[in-house]
């Protein structure tokens, strides 16, 4: 990706260098990529720890629930209705123009190596061309995008959604509308899940990014109010829809990105494909437990990661991305 000389955000906030604190599960209405630990030991002090949290959710695993759903903090709003959601995409108008810091703090400056720095470059570019793709569309719709700020932690962060943890992945707050993200995931995006390049790692941000954009047309909320009124085989089918929207949402930013700007080369799109079949539920349930169950998903399969992104792509519009209303997921 030639992302060196491109204009930087300025929604970043720089946490890294905090301690530890109380494990809280975090609110999983906005989604995120949520690994299982390759193990060893957690940073930061105090807490359950993670050996516990594994210990955790491996029990809630065997026992059929989905941990997400024990923490609900201050998530979207939604009214309660009947029935399955009624979630349809914006018709295009045509071209017009614990010691863990309190949401909001910069958290504590620490000496950062040169390679820490770059990437913290790379992102807050890839962040500032999702806000020129969704500011652009935004205004196509004849509606106003709202950017959200992409929060840089290490070991756990405390969001207004609970705790997040390492361990867990990227994730997406609806309640503070922000990214949060441990750049050490994406070491281990390349040497675990094997899905190297730079444009991997864009894509883990304009996945993220894509659930942003789902609370601001109003779907966030109306799954998370379809949720509550289901079992957890229902909701884990909802949850699978809208990572799967997140990453056509994804798709249709890499191709806007393409088109405004050319940033994108060789290679690029097969490693954003590569990073969003490693991820897949089946994949990474394979690894971990040597089996699938597919009524656990809560983000879908490799196949299906892939083929959403890529439709994305490929259309580089809005109304493609409904995963809600499809014969096939």
């Amino acid at each position: 990706m030639r992302w060196r000389g491109q204009r930087e955000s300025q929604n970043i906030e720089d946490r890294r260098g905090s301690g530890g604190g109380a494990f809280r599960f975090p609110f999983p209405g906005g989604g995120g990529m949520r690994f299982p630990s390759s193990g060893g030991g957690g940073r930061g002090g105090g807490g359950i720890g993670l050996l516990g949290i594994l210990i955790i959710l491996g029990l809630f695993l065997f026992f059929g629930f989905n941990p997400g759903s024990l923490m609900q903090e201050s998530g979207p709003s939604g009214q309660p209705g009947s029935g399955f959601p009624d979630i349809h995409l914006p018709q295009q108008r045509g071209p017009q123009t614990t010691n863990l810091p309190a949401p909001g703090d910069g958290g504590i400056e620490r000496p950062q190596s040169t390679a820490e720095d770059d990437l913290k470059k790379f992102v807050a570019v890839v962040l500032g061309t999702t806000e020129d793709v969704w500011n652009n569309l935004f205004r196509q719709f004849g509606a106003r995008y709202r950017e959200p700020s992409l929060v840089l932690f290490d070991g756990a962060v405390r969001s207004a959604c609970g705790t997040g943890m390492s361990a867990m992945g990227p994730f997406y707050c609806p309640a503070d509308e922000k990214v949060y993200i441990d750049l050490d995931f994406y070491r281990e995006l390349k040497d675990r899940f094997r899905a190297p390049g730079d444009f991997a790692q864009a894509y883990v941000i304009a996945h993220e990014v894509g659930h942003h954009v789902q609370k601001m047309l109003g779907i966030a909320d109306k799954v998370e109010a379809a949720k509550r009124r289901m079992g957890s085989r229902g909701s884990n089918a909802l949850q699978v829809m809208m990572e799967l929207q997140a990453d056509c949402f994804a798709g249709v930013w890499a191709h806007q990105m393409q088109a405004e700007k050319g940033l994108i080369e060789p290679g690029d799109i097969d490693e954003a494909l590569q990073a969003a079949s490693a991820i897949g539920d089946d994949r990474i349930q394979r690894q971990t437990q040597g089996y699938v169950v597919p009524d656990s998903f809560t983000h879908g399969s490799s196949a299906q990661r892939v083929r959403w992104f890529r439709r994305g792509f490929q259309s580089g519009q809005l109304q493609v991305c409904d995963t809600f209303n499809t014969d096939q997921l």
